[in-house]
């Protein structure tokens, strides 16, 4: 065993033990409600653009493309752009790395403003992105993406667009199975279950009547997904626990 496989396997050991220390998740909870009041996951950018998301989870997500070395990441959820430019600069790391050479990201919106669009298309990383504009739930929109997806070789899914129950089961419907076997479909803001339950008064979606409710809903139908709880204990502060949804087959 090397040097590297040593450590890995006492990282292992001790993210478990994290996962498993009721005090700590306790202490997350109590430190993530505090930030959110602050809207904590809206004050980071990626190369210039805001990327609203937690630092842990960008970089779980870093990993795990660095991991499957997708070509071609499917994303729910534009806003800003951020998320678009760092999938795509990520791919650009792979790609000089040996992993696919026109790897690219699709971002799916209902809006896309046009001050988001024309910055995002001048973005540096813009020759590895496109974008399609309705609503992803919409059978148009469902088949482009289909197609775009067809015959790729490895294929990851993140969808943070509208994140009521209804609307997250219908993107996991139609989206999930193009996640490829061993890559992952990651369901963002499952965190919107264990808020508070005032946390989101003028929002459609809260406890009851997320994405978390969505991910339960599907699991329970899709055994061939399961929720990788390695990547939630060793994060410990993550807008998607229970959302980590690998593809085992």
């Amino acid at each position: 065993m090397s040097e590297y496989e040593k450590f890995r396997r006492e990282c292992a050991t001790e993210i478990a033990q994290m996962g498993d220390d009721g005090e700590l998740a306790l202490a997350t909870r109590a430190w993530m409600d505090r930030a959110n009041r602050a809207k904590y996951s809206y004050h980071f950018e990626w190369m210039g653009r805001p990327i609203i998301q937690y630092p842990q989870d960008i970089l779980a997500v870093q990993e795990i493309i660095w991991s499957v070395k997708p070509d071609l990441i499917i994303e729910t959820g534009i806003a800003h752009g951020g998320s678009l430019i760092f999938s795509a600069s990520m791919l650009e790391l792979n790609a000089i790395s040996g992993g696919p050479k026109d790897a690219e990201v699709l971002g799916i919106d209902i809006d896309i403003r046009a001050h988001n669009r024309a910055a995002v298309e001048a973005h540096p990383m813009a020759r590895r992105i496109s974008m399609i504009e309705g609503s992803s739930v919409a059978p148009e929109v469902i088949a482009a993406v289909r197609a775009k997806a067809a015959g790729k070789r490895s294929v990851l899914v993140m969808l943070d667009s509208n994140h009521t129950h209804d609307h997250v089961i219908a993107e996991l419907d139609a989206f999930a199975h193009l996640a490829t076997v061993g890559s992952y479909c990651i369901v963002f803001d499952t965190v919107i279950e264990d808020m508070p339950a005032d946390a989101f008064a003028d929002r459609p979606w809260g406890r009851g009547n997320n994405a978390k409710t969505a991910v339960f809903e599907f699991l329970e139908q899709h055994p061939e997904f399961e929720i990788d709880k390695s990547i939630q204990n060793k994060l410990l502060v993550t807008v998607a626990p229970d959302g980590y949804l690998k593809r085992g087959r």
